[in-house]
């Protein structure tokens, strides 16, 4: 798809488009690009085509190369949307077998008109749009989180948030990761190394960076929010785990003067003379019962229980 950026993104003809009289947007496939780079300047053709593991962009002579990894908000076990771009005085160039461009050029080209058309306000649009719903995804977790933390106070569904806690930290980290990289791909812009871009337009890029900082910084505090929480369930399963220890244990300590005792009255000698005795078994029977009272008592007393 080709576009122009005149007082909206305008959707045109390849020729048109190429004729440059407006700087250009255009999105292919892989594919597309083999076959029409041809029709391109030279100093685009013969960029090294960027890695997709990544959102990166590279400062080179006569233009800027890179790449875009943007997590897949529904669900971050799946693949990244990966797409590559060029950008040089002319335009720029999107190479998507994503899909994603597409849904972000249509987006733009329907919900955006400007004062003051230009690639450094398209660019604009188009990081505001990877970002536009993340304030309200970094919400929905900390909301998570607050009930997290009145579940951890009431001790309820412990080993259920236990499992989700740690999978928030993990997506946050995703997240977080994200947003460094848009930081520096968008300081990279800001640099305007090759001069691309006019120096009043530049503040378009501090716009978008200091939405991305806030971004950061609000997935940090989410991040060791997350941690707390987890320190607090941590903390709750390690007070029950020493409740059941201290309980075994004054058992234990309980019962351990009830077996001396049944072991030494088990060892049947003929001439043991409590044997003989007429009240031997009530008397001891009520000895165990005294020791048992007392033992408990004391750890009463001393708040061992």
């Amino acid at each position: 798809m080709y576009y122009l950026i005149s007082n909206k993104l305008e959707a045109a003809d390849k020729k048109r488009a190429l004729k440059h009289e407006y700087p250009y947007v255009i999105y292919m496939t892989s594919e597309q690009w083999h076959k029409e780079k041809k029709n391109y300047s030279e100093y685009l053709i013969s960029e090294k085509e960027p890695e997709l593991y990544l959102t990166k962009a590279d400062v080179n002579f006569h233009c800027l190369s890179g790449s875009f990894s943007i997590p897949n908000t529904e669900d971050l076990n799946k693949d990244d949307y990966a797409f590559m771009f060029l950008l040089d005085q002319d335009g720029l160039i999107f190479i998507d077998d994503s899909g994603y461009v597409r849904k972000a050029t249509d987006y733009i080209a329907n919900n955006k008109k400007w004062q003051n058309p230009c690639i450094e306000r398209f660019l604009y649009d188009f990081l505001d749009y990877i970002i536009k719903d993340d304030l309200r995804i970094m919400e929905r977790y900390e909301h998570e989180l607050e009930k997290m933390e009145d579940d951890a106070e009431k001790e309820n569904n412990m080993e259920e948030n236990t499992s989700r806690i740690n999978r928030i930290r993990s997506e946050i980290r995703r997240y977080y990761t994200h947003y460094g990289e848009l930081l520096d791909l968008t300081q990279e812009l800001e640099e305007n190394e090759n001069g691309f871009f006019d120096l009043e337009n530049l503040r378009y890029f501090r716009y978008t960076i200091s939405r991305l900082e806030r971004l950061s910084n609000t997935a940090s505090y989410i991040r060791d929010y997350a941690m707390q929480i987890d320190d607090m369930y941590r903390e709750h399963i390690a007070m029950k785990q020493n409740n059941i220890m201290t309980l075994l244990t004054v058992i234990t300590t309980v019962f351990a003067p009830l077996t001396l005792i049944t072991g030494w009255y088990g060892m049947n000698f003929k001439y043991m003379p409590e044997l003989n005795f007429l009240y031997s078994y009530p008397f001891v029977f009520m000895l165990c019962i005294v020791i048992a009272v007392l033992l408990l008592y004391y750890f009463k007393k001393k708040k061992w229980l």
